[in-house]
């Protein structure tokens, strides 16, 4: 089933690890096959991944967008969220679903989950302060 996406003015994406910039008018793209693709929104770069849970995001993120270096990438995720279920048991639930996700290699689902851990995290940490 194809993929409609409408881009702004100015807004980027990333396809296939291809980043691509809108600098016209409103474009609609239609991708026919399967592709790996990240809008600007959903992209977390290296200096807002400033908490583990984050940083999880940020690995799974790299894993998704560079083949090249997925197995490196999906290392990192293993350890940091490894750390994370250690330091924050109440998280498992969302953590195993992340971790289901990834290792049946839909790394997209993976990341929209990743969100609720990220989302979780800030919670226990408005607890702790």
């Amino acid at each position: 089933m194809p993929l409609k996406l409408s881009l702004p003015r100015g807004e980027k994406l990333v396809v296939n690890g291809a980043v691509i910039k809108n600098d016209g008018p409103d474009v609609n793209l239609v991708f026919e096959n399967q592709a790996h693709i990240m809008r600007q929104k959903d992209i977390m770069t290296m200096e807002e991944a400033t908490s583990p849970g984050r940083r999880i995001y940020l690995a799974l993120q790299c894993a998704y967008m560079f083949d090249d270096r997925r197995d490196e990438h999906l290392e990192d995720f293993e350890a940091l969220i490894g750390e994370f279920r250690e330091a924050a048991p109440s998280s498992e639930p969302i953590a195993e679903k992340i971790i289901k996700l990834a290792g049946d290699g839909d790394l997209y689902g993976a990341l929209k989950e990743c969100r609720k851990l990220i989302e979780y995290e800030g919670e226990i940490l408005q607890h702790v302060q």
